[in-house]
C-alpha cells in the first residue's frame, strides 16, 4: 500500500540546535526500568484525570516560572486523522474547547498563548484528546508531551529550584541530551514555497488562465478549509486565512457531481470536497466503508472532487507556506512537492544573464526550441538562435543536441526562462555598420510591393537589405526577379532595429576614385532556361 499523506511530528531527533538543560518529567519510578532501560512496572499508561495529572502540570509550570517565561508559541500542531491512536478515546473539540476564540484555526503554529492555556493543551495532550503540538518559548524553553505520559521539559537554564519541587510532588526528573520530539525536518534541503508576492502573481494567473480553483487552506496537520477562488474573492480569502498556514491550489471542483463520485476508487482512504447550493464548503476524509453514506450527502451538491491520500497519487497544482508579517518563512510544513513547486526550487536558483548548459528536448512545429536545463523546460524563440536570419530552428540546433544558452529573464509567476544563443555570440552588426557606403552585387531574394531585399553577403545566411522602390533603377521596371543579381550601394545600417537600407540608383553614380570599395554577395547570375512555347 502506498503512504498516506502524513506529518510525522512525533520522530527522533534527527540533529538540530537543543537547549542545554532537557529533562524527561515521568510518574515512573527509574527502579521500575528493565536493562533496557522500559518501564516494566504497574503504573498505568493513562491520565489519572486527577493528582498525577495536576502533578505534571505543575511541574511544567515550576520549570516555566524558574526560565522567566510568561507564555509559549504553539509549532507544529496537529489533529487526529482518520484512525485515532489514543489510550482515550476522542472527544468533541480534541480537547480544544474555549481555549481560542477563533475557533478550531485558533490552534495554527505560532500562536502565542499565556501560560494557563499551555497547561491546558499539556492537559488536552495527557490525555490524548487528539490535539497536539510543541509548546516552546525560541531559545528559551520546550515542553513536549510523549507516549504513555512521559514529559519532555527543555531550558536554557538549571532550574534547580524546579528539579526540587517536581521532586516533592511525587514525579521522576531525568536529565536526557535532547527531547525525542524535537522538530528535525524530514529533508533538511527541503525549502517550502512561501506565499509571497510571486506566489499571489502566480495564484492571479492561474485562477484567470481556469476561471476559478480551489485552495486548501491546513492550518494544522489533518485539519483544513477549503476556499473556492474566483479573479473577485482572492484578497477577500487571503485576509481571512489562519497565520502559517500551508496552502495548497487544486483545479475548480466537477460540477458533474456524478462523474465526481464515479472516480472513487474501490478501496482505499480519500478525501470528498463538496460544495453545496449555499456555496459552503465541506470536506472529510473517508475509506471504502463510508463511501455510500457521504456520496448520499452529494445529492444535492453544487460541485464535488475527490483526492487520494496516498502519497504521489493526487496532486495540487502548487502549494506554499504563510510568512510571518515581515516576510519571513518561520512555520516548519514540509509536503510532498509538487511539478510546479519542483520547477520554483529550481528558478530560485536561476538569474538574468546566467549561462546554462542543457539538452535540446523538442523543437515545436511553431518554432520554439525547448531545452531541458537540469530538469526544468526553458525555450528559445527563433531570433534568439542566431543574429543572423533562419528560417527553422534546425538549421542551428537538433534535438539531444547540447547547447550553452543565457538566460534572458526568469519568470516566476508563469514559471518561464526565455534561453538565448546568440547573446553568447559575437554580434557582426557593428562590422556590418562599418560597410556604409560600399557598392556590392548581391542576388535578390525577396520581392515586396515596396522594393526588394538583396543580400549583401556571399553566403546562405547572410545580411539582407531593402532596395525601396524609390532607389531601383527605373530601367530595371519589372523586369527584376528573385535571383536576379543587383549592384547596390550600402546607404544605412540602423543596428538598433537590424535594419539595411540599400540603392540600385546610388550604386550606379558611385565611381572607384569615390573611395568605396566595391564587392560581390553572389556568383554571375544563371540565365532562365528558355520557356517553351
Amino acid at each position: 500500500m502506498n503512504a498516506i499523506r502524513t506529518h510525522p511530528h512525533r520522530r527522533p531527533l534527527a540533529g538540530s540546535d537543543v537547549l542545554p538543560y532537557v529533562y524527561r518529567v515521568t510518574k515512573y519510578d527509574p527502579a521500575d526500568r528493565d536493562q533496557h532501560g522500559h518501564y516494566a512496572g504497574a503504573e498505568p499508561a493513562t491520565s489519572d484525570h486527577g493528582p498525577v495529572e495536576a502533578a505534571y502540570l505543575r511541574a511544567v509550570a515550576a520549570f516555566a516560572e524558574d526560565t522567566g517565561v510568561d507564555q509559549l508559541a504553539i509549532r507544529e500542531p496537529q489533529l487526529p486523522g482518520f484512525v485515532h491512536f489514543g489510550l482515550e478515546p476522542p472527544i468533541d473539540g480534541y480537547g480544544l474547547a474555549d481555549l481560542f476564540s477563533a475557533g478550531p484555526a485558533g490552534f495554527h503554529d505560532g500562536a502565542l498563548v499565556p501560560i494557563a492555556v499551555g497547561l491546558e493543551l499539556v492537559r488536552a495532550m495527557l490525555r490524548d484528546n487528539g490535539a497536539w503540538c510543541r509548546l516552546e518559548a525560541e531559545g528559551a524553553f520546550t515542553v513536549h508531551v510523549g507516549w504513555d505520559q512521559y514529559l519532555y521539559i527543555g531550558s536554557n537554564l538549571p532550574c534547580e529550584t524546579a528539579l526540587t519541587r517536581t521532586r516533592a510532588l511525587g514525579l521522576f526528573p531525568e536529565r536526557l541530551a535532547a527531547s525525542p520530539y524535537e522538530f528535525a525536518p524530514d529533508d533538511p534541503a527541503y525549502v517550502q514555497r512561501p506565499a509571497d508576492a510571486d506566489f499571489w502573481a502566480r495564484l492571479h494567473w492561474t485562477v484567470s488562465a481556469h476561471r476559478a480553483v480551489f485552495l486548501e487552506e491546513v492550518f494544522a496537520a489533518n485539519a483544513s478549509r477549503w476556499h473556492r477562488l474566483t479573479r473577485d474573492s482572492i484578497e477577500t480569502v487571503r485576509s481571512q486565512l489562519a497565520p502559517r498556514s500551508q496552502l495548497a491550489v487544486w483545479p475548480d471542483l466537477l460540477t458533474d457531481v456524478d462523474t465526481a463520485v464515479a472516480a472513487l476508487p474501490d478501496e482505499g482512504l480519500v478525501e470528498i470536497v463538496w460544495e453545496d447550493e449555499n456555496e459552503q464548503i465541506t470536506s472529510t476524509i473517508v475509506d471504502e466503508t463510508q463511501f455510500e453514506a457521504v456520496t448520499s450527502r452529494l445529492a444535492g451538491a453544487r460541485a464535488a472532487g475527490v483526492v487520494s491520500m496516498y502519497a504521489g497519487e493526487d496532486l495540487p497544482l502548487f502549494t506554499a507556506v504563510l510568512p510571518d508579517s515581515d516576510g519571513v518563512l518561520r512555520a516548519r510544513w514540509q509536503t510532498e512537492l509538487t511539478p510546479s513547486d519542483r520547477d520554483w526550487a529550481f528558478l530560485k536558483t536561476l538569474r538574468r544573464g546566467q549561462v546554462v548548459t542543457g539538452t535540446v528536448s523538442t523543437i515545436a512545429s511553431f518554432g520554439v526550441t525547448f531545452v531541458d536545463i537540469g530538469g526544468f523546460t526553458a525555450m528559445i524563440n527563433i531570433p534568439e538562435l542566431s543574429w543572423r536570419h533562419i528560417n527553422h530552428p534546425s538549421d542551428v540546433v537538433s534535438v539531444g543536441q547540447e547547447i550553452t544558452a543565457e538566460v534572458l529573464d526568469v519568470d516566476m509567476v508563469r514559471e518561464r526562462v526565455p534561453l538565448s544563443l546568440r547573446a553568447l555570440q559575437e554580434d557582426p552588426w557593428p562590422q556590418v555598420a562599418q560597410r556604409i557606403g560600399q557598392v556590392v552585387t548581391g542576388p535578390v531574394t525577396t520581392i515586396v510591393p515596396f522594393g526588394v531585399f538583396v543580400r549583401i553577403e556571399d553566403r546562405e545566411d547572410g545580411f539582407q537589405g531593402l532596395v525601396h522602390t524609390r532607389d531601383l533603377d527605373e530601367t530595371s521596371g519589372d523586369a527584376i526577379e528573385v535571383g536576379d543579381a543587383l549592384t547596390v550601394k550600402i546607404m544605412e545600417v540602423d543596428i538598433t532595429h537590424r535594419r539595411i537600407s540599400l540603392s540600385q540608383t546610388e550604386a550606379r553614380t558611385t565611381r572607384p576614385e569615390d573611395g568605396s570599395e566595391g564587392g560581390s554577395a553572389c556568383g554571375p547570375r544563371t540565365p532562365p532556361p528558355p520557356t517553351p512555347p
